[in-house]
């Protein structure tokens, strides 16, 4: 199959009117405007060598063959080759979204495995590759694999790149959702860059999963 061509048959011109505005690092010449369940179902129609062939095509020209590139990786049953796919696609992305959708199923069952792979990442110098390790940590390690190291790893990331900021935000958001008592002391003691610090305040407030209270507590933590 002709993934390329497959996803031009699906293209939605109003979508990708919309959705190129959600993706500015995006150059629109480079969306074709395919809506992501529909990525979802081409990749999960690819056979396995049509599959095959089209992992080994990078780079993608395409926002969408780069979406159809995450999925694939993500069917993955076996952690090495989970891993190693995921090394060599990650400098490729260059937006949230792609970096957001892109979770590897296999790493939910191999956390002590994935544990090294997360903390090299997290010191990458590409932007979305921080975002995409910062993401596996919130994704897998937030309930009961938690440890109170990994909000101190990522309190420590560089935070001038935007979507880094904004995905360390999200971190102690969700943080202060399910480990409470284990991050708050991040806002009481300052230990976050401000725009972080605000940030965060910001989304636990907008979340329907903390309470009114503490919600009220947190509006007082504002810098």
């Amino acid at each position: 199959m002709d993934v390329r061509e497959a996803l031009f048959s699906l293209q939605d011109l109003s979508y990708k009117t919309f959705h190129t505005r959600l993706i500015p690092t995006v150059d629109k010449e480079t969306v074709i405007g395919v809506r992501t369940p529909d990525v979802r179902r081409l990749a999960h129609s690819l056979s396995p060598q049509d599959a095959a062939a089209f992992l080994d095509a990078l780079p993608h020209r395409y926002y969408e063959e780069n979406n159809v590139h995450a999925c694939l990786i993500a069917r993955s049953k076996d952690f090495d080759t989970a891993v190693s796919l995921s090394e060599r696609f990650l400098p490729y992305i260059n937006n949230w979204a792609t970096c957001d959708m892109f979770f590897p199923k296999v790493f939910r069952k191999n956390h002590n495995a994935i544990l090294p792979y997360i903390r090299k990442w997290m010191c990458d110098e590409k932007e979305y590759t921080v975002r995409f390790a910062i993401g596996l940590l919130m994704r897998l390690f937030l309930e009961e694999h938690f440890s109170p190291e990994y909000p101190s790893l990522v309190a420590k990331v560089p935070q001038e790149d935007y979507y880094v900021y904004m995905m360390v935000a999200w971190y102690f958001a969700e943080a202060l959702i399910k480990q409470y008592d284990a991050v708050i002391m991040y806002l009481t003691e300052h230990r976050l860059p401000v725009r972080t610090h605000n940030k965060t305040i910001q989304k636990a407030i907008e979340s329907f999963r903390i309470p009114a209270e503490i919600k009220s507590y947190l509006r007082t933590l504002r810098r």
